[in-house]
């Protein structure tokens, strides 16, 4: 091995990368005038229409929100415009989630125990730079879908969209290597011989050694050889120090004495690395070339000029090159080197690339466990399946929306429909420009939108019905329409914005998509009712097009004393509540999902005959007890050579047990005896063929041996030929294989020395004809007895679809940011409500009516699980419901619809009193009743919205949309019955308050 200057490498490099360049400008398609050409028309082009456009109309004041109005559309169209262009689908625009395309969630855990041994403190800075040298790690171009981000004191969390194996396998190997570079000296008699024997008397378990409280010196073990599985060779010679220890294996391990500069500043690490490359050595194999910057090059040539040969003695001194705190080298000091060198190696392509981005991202400040402690995965036909349930739900949830919205308003819905396509077209084209995530409770979201964008519209339609019914012109009941209608529309609004502040802040990746879109589309909500609709109506006014708003009145408010039957309320609100709550204790910890206590989720099939949920209810109840959750779901596949669609029966089961392979084999117990044995899991099979000897790699004419080796790392080796009956990513079947012989405990890395590939090249991810070779240091007999265990554990496991994984302790974490986003939430809308309305007891109101609603929607949940399993259970399509991140989403969202109701009745309330300090029962009635119009239709529209979403939504939506049904209800009810008498009651307490304060004065 050598370390070496390579200036040659170095612009062999740069002109094997220039094709690359060439590449990426060819790819970009435009020219960069074209490309500002385009940015140009799409900033000016629309106010210049809208002049003209307001000309033409002989409106030419509205030109500029004309304007506007173009502008703001433009952008929403711009990303699925730019599809059409390319000619693809309008649907990949979009980002989507693992949910709902594919993928795996991991949360690594940082290593306590090597982060002590390495004297690294876990904090917040830290743990910061850990995620910066982990994202730079999995997505060092910035341009994949991989998601890295910070969970908890000492978690990190990583998505990977897609459900590829074969690149979460790579991912999960560059996260968890350490990836520190660092170089020193290996201690020698000749230079060290007092180092050496201070060293010496170190106890075994003591590797470093200190002088005046500096590190000096540190026995460090050798890294293992790829080719051979073994350790690498160090030279001994020129009396370099060693000494034998006891490994964890209770294997003597022999370890080198390494020499570092007492000053850290002084130390020669990766952090001063420029960059490094892939490139090839002067034997014609693959090395990583290496270049520092300018302190690194003075501090290393500093280091190999003081440590030159010693001619007249013979006397060489070694560079020790660490990796992750092995030896990976130790080359002899020949000459002085500055600022660029080599590693050698004998690398394969994947190991080059691996080994280049972790030396560029940088050393992980501390260490990470080698394996997540949470992971979900889950297939592409299960997301595909819950993405088509979602969006037919939204485009349903749509049409009932606008149709209803047309009908009871006529001319003024058709304003509304056509603000609410252009709502959807704006939400849409935010996701798309911010490359959002749409998640599954995202597209919950958005349908929660769609419900909430009409309860703009509809307050300000009846505030033009009260200004018609007074006798005001149209113009004039439109501009006092929506003068009057906005301090509601943005104290709702807000409010509902800062519970998805909250939710985006505190909430898993999977509630930040829900907030998301929730907070984009109440923003365009917001543009859409109070600037978009109001020019729409100004224009149609103004050109005689509309002479007047003719709406239907089904729903009209009396003389109905609600206050006078706050008694009655209340009781009825006692006794649900209390039922609710006992429901709720009775159930104890089963109300909870496994995302808050911890546990596994995995999604299994049966081959025909296929059993009722009832049967496999049975049987897994039978072996996991009653506290399980279980659900049945159909969903659509196509086969690739007919074209035909078929519908497949899958199964996902729900435990609080934590060891996922154990939960595998008591599902196959199961099913394993009668009178469950004869329906058969579908299952993975392996069979492989003779192992076949790779022959001997002959060197070219002129070079030696290990220029042969390089070509074909694998001359000499094995080769056979696997077979799965299912389809498996060749990442999998490999890690399979790996971990077999890492149980023969013959070698630290057995991936290292093995290569996967498919038979046939198809270009898709998943195969099942395969061909493994091994390199010569594995035994063939050793080879097949791993494939052998393969295939004897394969025949006693289902083949699963998806495998979940909570820990406990991320499930407490979990358990925590529930509570606090719910706490934190109701204290910002206290403040906010006291800021608007002048007086704190408008706060202290809505927020007793929103812990009303959801200790009963909590409750309900309970009440719904128990009746899941009567008669009336599946007539109302309910559910062993469970407590889970989606429902916390719910209750935060009805938190928001619950107050959004609430501030409407008191904003006409503060209209109604006006100067009156005092508020009586009789101000509160005339309010209500003035708002129960609009109370009735925004609640009837959301719930139609809700309902759809229920029963299209699919499962992974249901018990969300169950909990927002019975919010909506319950929130409609609160705002009248709960939230307006508690208000009556605070404001008559504070009133006979200051009456006391002024009799003592």
């Amino acid at each position: 091995m050598n370390l070496m200057m390579n200036l040659h490498s170095l612009l062999a490099f740069q002109e094997d990368n220039a094709p690359v360049t060439e590449a990426v400008e060819e790819s970009a398609g435009m020219s960069p005038w074209l490309v500002l050409l385009i940015v140009g028309g799409m900033l000016f082009l629309p106010f210049i229409l809208g002049q003209l456009l307001a000309n033409a109309l002989r409106l030419r004041d509205l030109g500029t929100k004309i304007g506007i109005a173009l502008f703001v559309i433009t952008l929403g169209a711009a990303p699925f415009v730019g599809q059409l262009i390319a000619d693809k689908p309008l649907k990949d625009a979009l980002d989507w989630g693992i949910d709902l395309a594919g993928g795996t969630n991991m949360i690594f855990e940082v290593d306590h125990e090597e982060a002590e041994n390495l004297e690294k403190t876990v904090d917040s800075e830290s743990m910061d730079k850990l995620v910066g040298a982990v994202s730079r790690r999995v997505n060092p171009g910035g341009n994949k879908e991989v998601i890295v981000r910070r969970v908890g004191q000492d978690r990190i969390e990583v998505i990977v969209p897609g459900a590829d194996p074969e690149k979460v396998a790579q991912i999960k190997k560059e996260i968890t290597q350490l990836g520190s570079l660092e170089f020193g000296l290996l201690a020698n008699n000749v230079e060290h011989p007092a180092l050496i024997a201070s060293a010496q008397a170190l106890p075994e378990d003591e590797n470093e050694l200190y002088q005046d409280g500096a590190l000096v010196a540190m026995w460090r073990e050798v890294g293992i050889d790829p080719n051979t599985g073994q350790r690498k060779p160090v030279g001994r010679e020129y009396g370099v120090a060693t000494r034998q220890v006891t490994g964890d294996d209770g294997e003597p391990v022999e370890q080198f004495l390494v020499v570092v500069d007492p000053n850290p500043k002084r130390r020669i690490t990766g952090q001063l690395l420029k960059r490094a490359y892939p490139e090839v050595g002067s034997s014609g194999a693959p090395v990583v070339g290496f270049e520092f910057n300018t302190r690194g090059g003075y501090l290393f040539q500093r280091l190999t000029a003081r440590h030159l040969p010693r001619e007249a003695s013979g006397h060489y001194s070694r560079l020790a090159v660490l990796l992750n705190g092995k030896i990976h080298s130790a080359p002899r000091i020949n000459d002085m080197i500055s600022s660029v060198g080599v590693i050698e190696g004998d690398f394969d392509p994947q190991e080059l690339e691996e080994l280049t981005n972790v030396l560029n991202a940088g050393a992980l400040e501390i260490p990470l466990k080698r394996d997540p402690i949470n992971e979900f995965t889950i297939s592409p036909l299960l997301g595909i399946e819950v993405q088509q349930h979602g969006l037919n739900a939204i485009i349903a949830a749509l049409g009932a929306v606008v149709l209803v919205t047309l009908i009871y308003y006529l001319a003024a819905g058709f304003v509304a429909d056509v603000c609410l396509a252009i709502n959807m077209l704006l939400l849409m084209g935010s996701m798309a420009l911010i490359d959002g995530t749409f998640t599954l409770p995202g597209l919950a979201g958005v349908a929660l939108a769609v419900g909430m964008a009409v309860d703009a519209n509809v307050l300000i339609f009846e505030r033009i019905r009260e200004e018609q019914e007074k006798g005001s012109s149209l113009r004039m009941s439109i501009q006092n329409g929506f003068g009057k209608a906005l301090s509601a529309i943005v104290d709702s609004n807000v409010t509902t914005l800062i519970t998805a502040v909250v939710l985006y802040v505190l909430g898993s990746e999977q509630v930040k998509g829900f907030a998301v879109t929730l907070f984009i589309g109440l923003v365009w909500n917001m543009f859409c009712a109070i600037f978009l609709a109001r020019l729409i109506f100004d224009i149609c006014e103004r050109k005689k097009w509309l002479t007047s708003l003719k709406m239907m009145s089904l729903v009209k408010g009396g003389g109905i004393d609600f206050i006078g039957k706050r008694r009655i309320a209340f009781a009825a609100s006692v006794i649900v509540i209390v039922g609710g709550v006992a429901a709720l204790a009775s159930r104890g910890a089963e109300n909870l999902d496994i995302d808050f206590r911890g546990g596994a989720m995995l999604t299994f099939g049966f081959e025909e005959p296929q059993p009722s949920v009832d049967e496999v209810r049975a049987a897994l109840e039978e072996e996991f007890g009653p506290a399980i959750t279980l659900e049945r779901l159909e969903v659509e596949q196509e086969n690739a050579e007919t074209g035909e669609t078929s519908t497949r029966v899958l199964f996902t089961l729900r435990t609080v047990d934590e060891d996922e392979e154990k939960v595998g084999e008591r599902i196959a117990d199961a099913f394993a005896s009668p009178p469950y044995d004869e329906f058969t899991l579908v299952q993975q099979h392996l069979t492989f063929g003779e192992i076949e000897a790779i022959a001997e790699a002959q060197p070219p004419e002129g070079e030696d041996e290990a220029a042969a080796a390089a070509q074909d790392p694998y001359a000499g080796g094995s080769r056979v030929r696997l077979s799965t009956a299912l389809p498996v990513a060749a990442s999998t079947l490999l890690g399979e294989v790996d971990s077999a012989l890492r149980a023969a405990e013959a070698f630290d890395d057995p991936a290292s020395l093995l290569k996967l590939t498919p038979a046939e090249e198809t270009g898709e991810v998943k195969s099942t004809e395969f061909v493994l070779q091994a390199r010569s240091a594995i035994d063939p007999g050793m080879l097949e007895s791993a494939l052998a265990s393969i295939a004897e554990s394969m025949e006693s496991e289902p083949a699963f679809e998806q495998k979940t994984t909570f820990d406990a302790s991320v499930a407490a974490d979990t358990q925590t940011d529930a509570l606090v986003a719910i706490v934190l939430s109701n204290l910002a809308i206290v403040f906010y409500l006291w800021f608007r309305f002048q007086r704190v007891t408008f706060g202290l109101a809505a927020v007793v009516a929103v812990v009303h609603d959801i200790t009963i929607v909590l409750g309900m949940v309970a009440l719904g699980a128990y009746l899941s399993g009567t008669p009336i259970g599946p007539m109302l399509a309910l559910q062993d419901f469970k407590i889970d991140l989606s429902i916390v989403a719910a209750f935060l969202t009805i938190i928001g619809y619950s107050l959004n109701d609430t501030i409407v009745v008191f904003d006409r309330i503060r209209e109604v009193r006006g100067r009156n300090p005092n508020l009586t029962g009789e101000m509160v009635n005339i309010s209500l009743n003035q708002t129960l119009a609009r109370t009735v239709l925004t609640s009837s529209t959301t719930l139609l919205v809700l309902l759809i979403l229920y029963v299209m939504g699919g499962e992974g939506v249901h018990g969300f949309s169950y909990c927002m049904l019975l919010g909506i209800m319950v929130g409609t009810y609160s705002s009248i019955f709960v939230a307006s008498p508690v208000l009556v009651w605070l404001s008559e307490r504070e009133a006979a308050g200051s009456k006391r304060q002024l009799k003592t004065a």
